[in-house]
């Protein structure tokens, strides 16, 4: 790595997003005076009788969810999007517009057992979620009416998860999320003028430079990306160019699964905390189109910066100006492939 790159203020431009982030790495030197908290370890039960999520109870919109043994999903029931919203455009000029927007919210239940999250998780467990995902994305995705597929899971209180079960989210969309919108520009772009995914390119050189790379098996790699906002950001890259995760064998499947097993291990070691994130899949819209240009990858998210206590968070000039972090992807991922 240019030295250059570790010592001084520079910004790094996102290949996926067209958009950047300021890096400040002498800033990491500095003191820390700011929030301290003290931690103390949750236990959990394998059953919680008050838990809308679990075997058996009484969901928050009054439906009872039947004795599940492994994976359960059912529609949300104070969903976000809905199916049955009207169409409708609001356009009074060119400042004042809005149209309708329809939608599935789906809720998967990863385990009946209250006190788990997914590094506890045992792979063939996990596995069962990635085939629900699988199914649900297939089944979603064959509504003419939804073009996306948003597969994510948020984990941790800090990141607005608000029942600890362990669980994650679908929200199947109409029109396609603007996050997914700016990486399908960049992906189509590269592969009109490259003839080849950008990912796969990527995740190349990426193996070679072996700077940001945590951990690799033979079909998956975890590396924290070059333009990395988060502080240990991270993301799983196939390392076949698939436009999405209906694509896999079966031995990927499984090897889904133990690199997503495996990544959140890494993660609670960082602080000896069970370490929250926002982490979701970002594929090919469903809108009946090939999108040879996708190359699938699920990214996370976690805010911790330097303890267990103390997060990230976006504010001042990164709300007002351009996103920054201190500590440079390389440093971070050098940190968790230590841990690895």
């Amino acid at each position: 790595m240019d030295k250059n790159l570790n010592e001084y203020p520079h910004r790094r431009y996102n290949a996926l997003t067209g958009e950047w982030v300021l890096v400040s790495p002498h800033r990491s030197k500095r003191p820390w005076q700011g929030q301290v908290e003290k931690h103390s370890a949750e236990v959990r039960p394998q059953y919680d009788p008050g838990c809308y999520l679990c075997p058996g109870n009484s969901r928050s919109g009054g439906e009872q969810n039947p004795d599940y043994k492994d994976v359960y999903v059912f529609t949300n029931d104070f969903s976000a999007l809905l199916k049955d919203s009207p169409d409708f455009d609001v356009v009074e000029d060119d400042i004042f517009k809005a149209e309708s927007e329809k939608g599935i919210c789906r809720v998967i239940c990863f385990s009946p057992d209250h006190s788990l999250t997914v590094p506890q998780m045992k792979v063939e467990d996990i596995r069962k979620v990635v085939d629900l995902w699988i199914e649900e994305y297939q089944t979603l995705g064959s509504d003419p009416e939804i073009n996306y597929v948003q597969i994510f899971e948020n984990k941790g209180e800090i990141m607005g998860c608000s029942n600890p079960h362990p669980h994650g989210q679908i929200w199947a969309s109409q029109k396609l999320p603007v996050e997914p919108s700016k990486k399908q520009h960049s992906q189509q772009e590269y592969f009109q003028k490259h003839g080849s995914t950008l990912l796969s390119d990527y995740l190349q050189k990426e193996l070679q430079k072996d700077e940001r790379v945590i951990f690799e098996n033979n079909h998956f790699a975890a590396v924290v990306p070059f333009w990395a906002t988060w502080p240990y950001e991270a993301m799983i890259i196939p390392k076949r160019a698939m436009a999405r995760i209906t694509d896999m064998t079966d031995d990927e499947k499984t090897a889904l699964a133990e690199t997503y097993k495996r990544l959140t291990m890494i993660y609670d070691k960082v602080f000896d905390v069970s370490f929250p994130y926002s982490a979701g899949i970002h594929q090919a819209p469903t809108d009946g189109k090939e999108h040879n240009e996708w190359h699938w990858h699920m990214a996370f998210y976690p805010p911790l910066l330097r303890s267990a206590t103390v997060k990230k968070f976006m504010v001042g000039y990164e709300m007002l100006a351009t996103p920054q972090r201190d500590i440079t992807p390389e440093s971070a991922a050098q940190i968790l492939k230590n841990l690895n």
